[in-house]
Order: structure tokens, then C-alpha cells, then sequence
């Protein structure tokens, strides 16, 4: 007969599990005796103990493992004919009323799977980004990895600015005490590249060496420390050294120190353009697919297994304390890390993967061996041995299975700007790097 299905609210769905009596029994004897054939008792031969006494230190346990396994094997015959897609781990509850004599009956309380139904992709409306790389790009990062390799030249008679490291003791004091972090001797940074707070460097601006200044700060109210956050300091700093930066030029040296083993600086210009191309591709495909995904979420109507829900929100918190650890912060297992926090982003990230595992079925966009390998291809080329990158990729199933899943998710992407409205977008460059 087929079991009876009782419909909570919403995904939620109960069933009763009921299981013989005399069945758990029968087992539970006959694992007693394979038990007593050769378990050592203190005062018997191993082997000869009686059942009884076998059943007194046995017995509990073995009728317990047991009962768990009838009860699960039950369940999962009863939830295999009522054909329902469950989602996570059924709870189960023992029931007492409306139970015959000589039986043990649970409710096994679950979530299924929502019926989803793809939406009508034509009404969608996203945006695809484009970005062109041009030759002040190209001009630009070369002056970043020339300052990157800058040498400093110390000139006692030089006012600071941007570029120069400056080097100098300073104390800050809140309310007239100082506070822990507040202070330092010899210590260096470099101006314009925003370590410091904008109101220190704007102090520290300027001045030469032997300066004495003395200036307000007033600390952000998201400021690492909780300590000082949102509160004002006075910080009086005074001036050790000031070191002009002197940059390379470009030329073989320098085309040299960056890879190009020839010391050609065209080549190197050239090595340099390909991968801000690749980058910005890369850049623009993200932005382009948030786009996408943002609009197929945005189109979902159905409910999601809040047993889903949860167990994603539970899997961020264990990845930021496995983060917190790797950055040394102490007793990350400990640190109070609500799952509550991630909940809104894993129903997010739960509804937008069954939508997406749908449309994948229904319009047949699954990875395709030769797409993967393209990808991997592409990917390589960050490298200098490609070919190894590669090889390593495609022997490697789990790396292998990423890959997949990056190019089945490029596969949804090109399938709804072919279905969607598409409004085209040109980023600048400086707005796709995050550097305006």
C-alpha cells in the first residue's frame, strides 16, 4: 500500500515509519549469539559465557544499532515509494498514539525538492560588459611595477610627497592617554600608496627631516580596531628621513627583471597588454555573469528546502573559521559566528543552484569535453609552462570537475544572453580594476 504523505507547510512533508517488534528481537538474538561465540567473560572460557550474561553487557548497545538500522532501511522503502525528491536528512520522532501492540513507529518529517519551472528567458533583461585595454593601460601598470621596484635615495633637505619614503616616530593618544597601537619609532612607509590614513599622510606631507607636527585624527567607524574606532586622536609625529624614490627606467635591465628573457621592451609591452586582456576578459565575464545570475534569481518564484539553506550557511561558517585560522587569529573554533549572518546569501546561493541544475537539464548545456580543455588552455597561459598547467589539469579529476564547473556556468550565461534582453555596456578600464 503507499504510504500515506502528510503535507506540512510548505516543502515539508511527514510520513510514518513503523517497524516489528518481534523483527528487531529476532536480530538482536542472533547478533547476541555471534557475539557469545567469541566474547571473553571474565570467568568463562572465550565462548562459553550464557546468552544472559552476554545479553547484560551486550545487549543494550547491539539493540540500539539495531533498531537504528531497521528503522533507516524502513525509511528509506517508504520514502523510495512515495517517489518524492527529499532534500537534506529527515528528522524523525517516535510515535506512541495509534500504534498496535508489538510495533515501534516513528514520524519522519522531511523537506522535498520545490517543482521548478524555468522562466521565460525573453523577458529577462541584462547586462553584458565589455572593456578595451589602451595603451595608457599599458603605460599605466608599467609605472606601477616600476614603482614596484623603486630605489630610495634619502634627501635631508627634501619636503615629503607621494612616492617618498618617509620615516619617523610617532605617538597617539586619545583623550590625553596613549592606546596600544598608537606608537612607533623608525617607522617607514610609503607616501601616496594609502597605508596610512589620508588624515596622517596629509600631516605627514611636506614635511622634511627633524619636523615636528603635532595633528587631529579622527578614526573611521569601521575601523579594524574597536578600540579607537570612530574616536579622535592626537598624534604628534616627527620626521627621522625622507627618501626620494628613484624609479628604473624602461629598458633591457628592466624588460629583463620582468621575464623577458630577451630584454626586449616591445615584447615585453606586448606580454604586458595580453595579460591585462586576459584579465579584463576575465573581469568583464564575472560582471557580465553576476548580471545574469542576478536576473534569473530575481525571476524565481518557487520555495527552497530550508534544510539546504542551512546546511550551506553552516559550511560558510566552517569556511571563515578555517579562513580566521589560516589568518592566526586565536580560538577561530570558539569565536561566536552566527549562522544567521550567511543565511540571506545561502538562500540566495540555493535557489539561484536549483534554478540553474534545471536549466542546465532542460536545455542541454552541460560541459563539453572540448569546452574544458579549451578552458584549461586559457587558463594555463597565466603560467610559464602551459603545457604542464594543462597536462596537471586534466589528470587531476577534482581540478578537472572545477574547470566543468566554471564552463558549465558559461554555458548558462551565453544560453540567456541568446535568450534575454542584452543591454551592452562599456566599462573603463579603471572602473573593472577597482582603481578609480
Amino acid at each position: 500500500m503507499q504510504p500515506v504523505v502528510e503535507k506540512l507547510s510548505g516543502l515539508e512533508r511527514r510520513v510514518d515509519v513503523v517497524v516489528s517488534l518481534a523483527d528487531i528481537e529476532k536480530e538482536v538474538q542472533a547478533q547476541l549469539k555471534r557475539v557469545a561465540r567469541s566474547a571473553k567473560v571474565q570467568g568463562f572460557r572465550p565462548g562459553k559465557a550464557p546468552l544472559s550474561i552476554i545479553e547484560r553487557s551486550h545487549g543494550p548497545g547491539i539493540r540500539y544499532d539495531v533498531i537504528n538500522e531497521e528503522v533507516g532501511r524502513t525509511l528509506e522503502k517508504v520514502l523510495s515509494e512515495t517517489q518524492l525528491r527529499v532534500a537534506g536528512t529527515p528528522s524523525l520522532e517516535p510515535k506512541t498514539e495509534g500504534v498496535e501492540e508489538g510495533q515501534l513507529a516513528f514520524s519522519a518529517t522531511f523537506e522535498v525538492y520545490p517543482d521548478i519551472e524555468v522562466p521565460d528567458l525573453s523577458a529577462l533583461e541584462v547586462t553584458r560588459s565589455t572593456c578595451e585595454v589602451s595603451d595608457a593601460d599599458v603605460d599605466r601598470t608599467l609605472d606601477i611595477l616600476r614603482r614596484q621596484r623603486a630605489v630610495y635615495e634619502p634627501r635631508d633637505d627634501r619636503a615629503a610627497a607621494d612616492g617618498d619614503r618617509v620615516t619617523l616616530d610617532f605617538v597617539g593618544r586619545i583623550d590625553g592617554e596613549e592606546f596600544e597601537g598608537g606608537k612607533a619609532e623608525n617607522f617607514p612607509f610609503v607616501l601616496g600608496q594609502g597605508r596610512m590614513l589620508p588624515e596622517f599622510e596629509k600631516a605627514v606631507s611636506g614635511l622634511k627631516v627633524g619636523d615636528t607636527a603635532t595633528f587631529p585624527l579622527t578614526f573611521p567607524e569601521d575601523y579594524g580596531s574597536e578600540a579607537v574606532a570612530g574616536k579622535t586622536a592626537e598624534f604628534t609625529i616627527t620626521v627621522r628621513e625622507v627618501a626620494e624614490g628613484i624609479l628604473p627606467e624602461v629598458d633591457t635591465e628592466f624588460a629583463k627583471q620582468l621575464g623577458q628573457a630577451e630584454g626586449d621592451v616591445e615584447k615585453l609591452r606586448a606580454d604586458i597588454r595580453a595579460n591585462l586582456e586576459r584579465e579584463v576578459k576575465a573581469r568583464s565575464q564575472a560582471r557580465t555573469k553576476g548580471s545574469v545570475m542576478d536576473a534569473l534569481v530575481a525571476a524565481c518564484t518557487f520555495d527552497v528546502p530550508k534544510s539546504l539553506v542551512r546546511t550551506d550557511a553552516e559550511g560558510r561558517v566552517a569556511a571563515a573559521r578555517e579562513d580566521l585560522k589560516q589568518r592566526g587569529v586565536p580560538n577561530a573554533d570558539s569565536l561566536p559566528i552566527p549562522t544567521e549572518a550567511f543565511e540571506a546569501e545561502s538562500e540566495r546561493r540555493v535557489r539561484l543552484g536549483l534554478l540553474v541544475s534545471e536549466l542546465v537539464s532542460s536545455a542541454d548545456l552541460q560541459a563539453k569535453p572540448e569546452q574544458v580543455r579549451a578552458r584549461i588552455e586559457e587558463f594555463a597561459q597565466n603560467y610559464e609552462e602551459p603545457a604542464q598547467v594543462v597536462a596537471y589539469y586534466l589528470s587531476d579529476r577534482q581540478r578537472r570537475a572545477e574547470i566543468e564547473a566554471v564552463v558549465l556556468e558559461d554555458n548558462v550565461v551565453e544560453h540567456v544572453l541568446s535568450k534575454a534582453k542584452v543591454n551592452d555596456e562599456q566599462v573603463s578600464f579603471d572602473e573593472l580594476m577597482g582603481t578609480n
